[in-house]
């Protein structure tokens, strides 16, 4: 049993965070000890003891504080670092499903979730696009949106998705008035409720170079992103400016007067964003029940297991999962 469970916590800093160590043979473990350790608030890693135990030796962190609990998942298989094992695929998105059940529970505050392999986790025959999909389909959710902020620092980049883990030539008929208005409206209401922005000011980009040119280089500006733009200012008198020309878009000018930008594809916004704040950049899944934040890079095999990974990130998520997750 978790020791966190038998307190009474009424306050919400003293409900722990919940962390997913993500694929075992990647920095994951590595990079969740190193936080979690650095970190001085409750947490509970989700994921098998004695391999956590393990990796504890491995990096030399020191006998476990108090402030760390380990909700043990066993593996299936040993783990050799570098080396995926499609048969630990199952094993990592368990480490999700018993964190989601937690947080459904309210035994743990919000979630965040360290790197895992999309491929092995496809190879194992298991359809799988990523932890936003996965997420979203445990939480029943029609729409939720992929953000991703560049530092904890207030004025930090934020950067959401109206489409996200598409091959370029669907993403077009991916941009429709629906998806479109739903992704708005969730990046405006996160503003408001997470992050205490009273009037949020949205940076919107168009889809085609040049926003579409009048329709000359393409006609969803026209036909899908202007008009929900021009309803959303209309009905509900959300501060929104575009469709911008995407190579323009993240001028100083332009992002020192926004909140937050929606650009309509996960290159198109996300190059500017990781060029500014790779090292710190998180990434944060809005329209679940739950917070959810995770670092802004992959399972990195090539150094797993050498103690050299940068947590920065890491500890980032876990920082920004404890602010929004605040009444």
């Amino acid at each position: 049993m978790l020791k966190f469970e038998q307190k009474n916590c009424v306050n919400q800093e003293q409900v722990p965070l919940v962390i997913t160590t993500g694929e075992p043979s990647g920095i994951g473990p590595e990079i969740s000890l190193k936080a979690a350790f650095q970190n001085t608030s409750p947490v509970v890693l989700v994921g098998d003891r004695h391999f956590l135990d393990q990796e504890r030796h491995r990096y030399h962190l020191g006998t476990w504080p108090n402030h760390i609990d380990i909700l043990h998942v066993p593996l299936p298989q040993k783990v050799r670092h570098g080396k995926l094992n499609k048969n630990n695929a199952h094993y990592v998105l368990k480490l999700l499903d018993q964190a989601h059940q937690g947080l459904q529970n309210q035994k743990f505050r919000a979630l965040v979730t360290a790197p895992l392999h999309k491929g092995i986790i496809n190879d194992a025959g298991i359809p799988f696009t990523g932890h936003t999909e996965y997420l979203q389909k445990l939480c029943h959710r029609s729409k939720v949106v992929m953000m991703l902020v560049s530092s904890a620092r207030q004025n930090a980049l934020r950067v959401a998705l109206v489409t996200t883990h598409l091959p370029i030539r669907e993403v077009a008929q991916a941009i429709t008035y629906e998806n479109v208005w739903q992704t708005i409206s969730i990046v405006h209401d996160a503003l408001r409720h997470q992050w205490k922005i009273q009037q949020p000011r949205i940076a919107v980009t168009g889809l085609n170079p040049h926003a579409g040119e009048g329709g000359h280089l393409g006609t969803e500006e026209i036909e899908t992103i202007i008009p929900v733009l021009e309803s959303l200012r209309n009905q509900h008198g959300y501060q929104l400016t575009g469709p911008l020309p995407a190579d323009t878009a993240f001028i100083p000018s332009v992002m020192e007067n926004h909140d937050a930008f929606v650009c309509m594809y996960h290159d198109q916004g996300l190059t500017v964003l990781k060029h500014i704040g790779f090292a710190e950049g998180v990434n944060i899944t809005l329209g679940l029940p739950y917070i959810r934040t995770s670092p802004d890079h992959g399972t990195a095999h090539d150094i797993a297991g050498c103690g050299i990974a940068n947590f920065s990130s890491q500890l980032t998520a876990m920082h920004m999962a404890q602010q929004l997750s605040l009444p």
